[in-house]
């Protein structure tokens, strides 16, 4: 390794606050081996569910992932219960004898979930913390360009094994719907995007606006959708990408998969298009964006492995046929599917309602990220609607 100190997973003081002697009540008897008191720390990730670090008198660590406080927006996010029941299922199966070390995926190991809110005022779970890197920059300038290409392949690996698994198999069933899951996902996203570009800023008295193309876009997605049969049914991540994994401290590989808020059932192509994102942007046209581009890298050293060897690694694991042509439409829908997130931080600010200070930027970041989409198609000499060509 060329680099040795801490990477990511940083966290400091408490910032949304809990109960410390409850929460030791509590777990005292029921996490073998934990000895009281825990110290509590906040990691600065976890944004969405609260995300703390436990260091027990013996100097065992552990992570609690809770609900946020206050009357929640959503019904189905923050769903810690839906996060603790995944990796315990995935717990289960790494556990079973008849699994081999190939087939395991890499998760921190769930203790518990409590979902009495008296405890620390909401919802939560106890897991295994994981002593490790996290990458925040995919552009990884901590390491070396082969360890890049390694890490990159370690994280394709994992997520074939997540995706290699029958969710019937873990007692998954009914984790989510059982019907294709690009349909599922165009009808509930445009249904969202059509009210957020409705949204009239409280100053300007103007409307937040399309994605470009938007039902250009939308109609060709409706009349092109994969064949989700050739992959079956899965369980999708919902947010794989790097710095939802921990890579081994020394070693260029994946640890544990991080962050299972939006786990559902589905294609698993989505996930793998997420993770290769980075490789359908070029970064000279996301200039005032948080997005990195591997597309036309300015800086060839910034480029450790193609996505064409990326997509070799995971078709082989899986055995399927390469390249998969379906990914054509997955990682364009997926950059849509980014476009209407931002529109929708977009929308909240234009009603003064959303939190991040560079909320206001993204009224110029979605429809950059739209046009990304739309690159994505014209790349393989997909025209959409009449001026399309960016």
């Amino acid at each position: 390794m060329s680099e040795n100190k801490k990477i990511g997973g940083e966290y400091g003081e408490v910032r949304a606050n809990i109960d410390v002697e409850k929460l030791n009540a509590y777990l005292v008897n029921r996490i073998p081996g934990l000895s009281a008191p825990v110290a509590v720390k906040q990691f600065k990730f976890g944004q969405s569910n609260p995300t703390y670090f436990l260091n027990d008198a013996r100097g065992q660590r552990y992570v609690l992932r809770k609900k946020p406080a206050g009357q929640l927006l959503s019904k189905t996010a923050h769903q810690v219960e839906r996060e603790y029941k995944i990796l315990n299922a995935l717990h289960q199966h790494n556990t079973n004898p008849k699994t081999k070390p190939e087939e395991r995926v890499p998760i921190p190991q769930p203790f518990l979930l409590c979902e009495d809110s008296t405890v620390v005022g909401t919802p939560f779970y106890v897991m295994e913390f994981l002593d490790g890197r996290i990458f925040t920059d995919t552009k990884m300038p901590e390491v070396a360009p082969k360890d890049r290409r390694e890490c990159w392949l370690s994280a394709v690996s994992s997520l074939a094994r997540l995706s290699a698994l029958d969710p019937a198999a873990l007692g998954l069933s009914n984790f989510g719907p059982s019907s294709d899951y690009f349909p599922r996902q165009i009808k509930s996203m445009t249904r969202v995007s059509t009210a957020q570009a409705a949204a009239v800023d409280i100053d300007t008295n103007h409307a937040v606006g399309d994605i470009p193309l938007f039902r250009e876009m939308v109609s060709w997605y409706q009349t092109h959708l994969p064949d989700e049969k050739k992959t079956g049914l899965r369980i999708v991540h919902g947010d794989y990408k790097l710095d939802n994994v921990v890579f081994h401290p020394t070693e260029n590989r994946v640890i544990g998969i991080l962050d299972w808020e939006l786990t559902t059932l589905g294609s698993p192509l989505a996930d793998f298009a997420n993770l290769t994102q980075p490789w359908s942007v070029d970064e000279r046209t996301v200039a005032g964006t948080n997005l990195v581009g591997f597309k036309n890298p300015t800086n060839p050293q910034d480029l450790a492995i193609s996505r064409e060897d990326m997509e070799r690694a995971y078709c082989e694991i899986l055995n399927y046929s390469y390249p998969i042509k379906e990914l054509t439409f997955v990682r364009s829908w997926m950059l849509f599917r980014l476009a209407i997130i931002a529109q929708g931080i977009a929308a909240r600010h234009a009603r003064r309602q959303a939190s991040s200070e560079q909320a206001h930027l993204y009224k110029e970041v979605f429809p950059v990220v739209g046009k990304l989409a739309i690159v994505v198609l014209e790349d393989e000499g997909i025209s959409i609607g009449y001026g399309a060509k960016l």
